[in-house]
């Protein structure tokens, strides 16, 4: 799988990078989700978000932003290397930044987890970068992770229950992403609030209803975005119990390993089910990782392998399409899932 996922990772990089371009430089249409407080609080995506204005909204600008850096740092032709590098450039300013923090602060639950967890994880791939212009960019990113961490903070010190279906607001997948991006950064603290959350909220779970999944527009797997924070936090042999216990029984006909099909791409939500596929696809590459790392898990890895590549395959033939609604942020997750495998 490793091998063939880079070569993969190889074979889609330049048409990525096009999508990419198409979203940084495509204003409209564009849901802002902001919330007018008055007749004349009516700015611009632009006005409102000068570093994510693009790619239809603000969440989305921000994962293409860090798929464009992943490809960035992957490898490009010298024209599309430019091209990317002008437009990333052009809205990761010092100063584009500083606006994008001082919203997150005066508005403490917007974008409440999906948006922080890409901005840390868009934070965390720039810093890490050995490329000068990448590694500024990281820079003046890196006061927004820190905003990130106290929000975080707050949230998780709040919030009796988690969020748990398969939209933005799923606290599972978002604290997964930001627990990896906090580990990158050298974010200590940040790391002991998002494993202190995972244990509070998910180490009791056991006999997750797998069959009720999926609802008709989630582009996340409730049980397995779980699951795969989980195996972040748990050592191997710890998190093969839990997941024992998680999804007892679990067989190749599951519904919550099934691929989804979409019936009309041009729905938003319908849409989601395509994201579905590569969602699951990238969890069950995380979660198998782990369970073989452990004893006596041959047997659900052999589920979770039997239901990969399917999912994998679907949710990969979505992704070139001239529909937005599904271009807008598809080649995220499908490039998420292929860096897995790695």
């Amino acid at each position: 799988m490793t091998e063939n996922a880079a070569a993969q990772l190889d074979k889609v990089a330049s048409a990525y990078a096009d999508i990419v371009l198409d979203n940084l430089s495509r204003p409209y249409p564009y849901a802002s989700h902001h919330v007018e407080t008055s007749l004349e609080d009516r700015p611009s995506p632009k006005e409102l978000h000068p570093a994510f204005y693009t790619s239809f909204d603000w969440h989305s600008c921000v994962h293409m932003t860090w798929l464009g850096v992943s490809l960035l740092e992957h490898g490009l032709d010298e024209g599309r290397d430019a091209a990317l590098r002008a437009v990333l450039a052009a809205n990761l300013t010092a100063e584009n930044l500083a606006a994008e923090g001082a919203y997150l602060l005066a508005n403490p639950s917007w974008e409440r987890p999906y948006g922080w967890a890409w901005l840390v994880r868009l934070t965390a791939a720039a810093a890490a970068s050995e490329d000068p212009q990448i590694r500024g960019w990281g820079a003046s990113l890196d006061p927004l992770a820190d905003i990130v961490a106290s929000l975080v903070a707050g949230w998780t010190a709040k919030a009796e229950f988690p969020v748990r279906h398969g939209l933005h607001t799923n606290a599972a997948f978002g604290l997964g992403l930001m627990l990896d991006a906090f580990h990158a950064l050298g974010r200590d603290e940040a790391v002991a609030t998002c494993e202190k959350a995972a244990l509070g909220w998910f180490q009791n779970d056991a006999g997750w209803p797998g069959e009720w999944e999926m609802s008709g527009q989630d582009f996340l797997s409730a049980g397995l975005s779980e699951a795969d924070l989980m195996a972040r936090v748990l050592d191997a042999d710890a998190f093969a119990a839990w997941f024992a216990g998680f999804l007892p029984g679990l067989s190749s006909d599951a519904r919550i390993l099934a691929t989804a099909t979409v019936t009309d791409e041009s729905d938003g939500y319908l849409a989601h089910l395509n994201g579905l596929n590569l969602t699951r696809a990238g969890q069950i590459i995380r979660i198998r990782k782990t369970l073989s790392a452990a004893e006596g898990t041959a047997g659900v890895v052999a589920v979770l392998d039997a239901a990969l590549l399917p999912l994998l395959a679907a949710g990969m033939d979505s992704v070139i399409t001239e529909e937005f609604m599904s271009s807008h942020w598809l080649a995220s997750f499908a490039w998420d899932a292929l860096a897995s495998a790695q």
